[in-house]
């Protein structure tokens, strides 16, 4: 059985809202202030993902990713292997598909969808703050990565809101970021 993964960049006080500023909120842009070092590459260590797995994004993180990716492939590896993957968008509406390739449309049921993809190969959530959240909700993350940022907005959306009990996988500094991988303990499921 494969994984149902969290990927996303926090501040050390929780925030997962509006990481890049474009949420046009005052604590907005927090990731970018520790320069583009801090989000270049495979931060998440999706290593083999990338090719056995299957993103899973929101429908307007879909449409930021669209728009920002595609056009980073002929300078960046990490931007060529992630618009080779396979990806998926939740959305009940529209979306062209065309513009990210490997594209696929989720129309409902996410989560069922993703428990059924991960009897065979990794989905990993990105983004996506609403998406997520009903994912931690129904208790079926069955892992965390987590760029953490040494920033405290004091506002905004938290991963984990209720507060969550975790069990340390492994940490790694990278500049100045960590990379945090964390399973639910089995007392929090």
């Amino acid at each position: 059985m494969a994984r149902i993964i969290v990927a996303q960049f926090i501040t050390l006080d929780g925030v997962v809202e509006d990481p890049d500023g474009s949420g046009g909120t005052p604590f907005g842009g927090w990731c970018f202030r520790h320069g583009p070092a801090a989000i270049s590459g495979d931060k998440f260590h999706y290593g083999s993902i990338l090719q056995t797995g299957i993103f899973l994004f929101g429908r307007r993180t879909w449409e930021a990713f669209a728009a920002m990716w595609p056009a980073r492939e002929e300078t960046d590896a990490f931007a060529r292997a992630l618009n080779a993957a396979d990806k998926a968008v939740v959305t009940g509406g529209d979306v062209d598909l065309s513009r990210w390739r490997s594209s696929r449309r989720v129309a409902a049921d996410p989560i069922g969808w993703a428990r059924q993809t991960a009897a065979e190969r990794d989905v990993v959530l990105i983004g996506s703050g609403s998406l997520v959240e009903r994912f931690v909700e129904a208790g079926v993350v069955d892992e965390y990565r987590l760029r953490v940022f040494p920033t405290a907005t004091g506002a905004g959306r938290r991963l984990f809101p209720d507060g969550v009990a975790l069990d340390l996988v492994s940490v790694e500094q990278v500049g100045p970021t960590s990379l945090v991988i964390a399973t639910p303990s089995a007392q929090g499921r």
